[in-house]
């Protein structure tokens, strides 16, 4: 079963309910207009990123956002795993776990040499799921952030 469908600027009602509920579980703080403006350039097409809706096209469980960017160390283009979401209701029925399988596969097709993620260290339950996923920490690095 295809699991993820690519999502474009008609994908954007469906997709504000969803964002709006993870970054509320997530407690980032954002409001509609942030989420908008942070999803209409993806869905419109701008390079630097994509987002899949997870589950049936028309009724859509959860999402995953990727940016992309270039690395010298992989040896190419690589990803950042930027966001995934699944609806609270249907979690723990292996969709997540599914569409992270397809996505990988999918980049890996399309040339992109590694994929990156954060995962809150206290979570262990999401640091088992990355882990089932084959994601894994790498030894002295700590991801840094800089908010411009």
């Amino acid at each position: 079963m295809k699991t993820l469908h690519l999502a474009d600027g008609g994908d954007l009602e469906k997709l504000m309910p969803m964002v709006s509920a993870f970054h509320a579980e997530e407690g980032y703080g954002t409001d509609e207009a942030h989420v908008r403006a942070a999803l209409e350039p993806i869905l419109n097409g701008l390079p630097h990123g994509a987002i899949w809706l997870i589950g049936p096209r028309k009724a859509p469980v959860g999402y995953i956002l990727v940016s992309f960017g270039w690395s010298l160390e992989f040896g190419g283009l690589d990803a950042v795993l930027d966001e995934i979401f699944i609806r609270p209701a249907v979690r723990g029925r292996g969709m997540g776990g599914e569409a992270l399988h397809q996505l990988v596969a999918g980049l890996r097709e399309a040339g992109v040499k590694a994929v990156h993620l954060e995962a809150d260290r206290s979570d262990a339950p999401l640091q088992r799921f990355y882990q089932r996923n084959r994601f894994k920490p790498r030894d002295g690095y700590t991801l840094m952030s800089r908010i411009l």
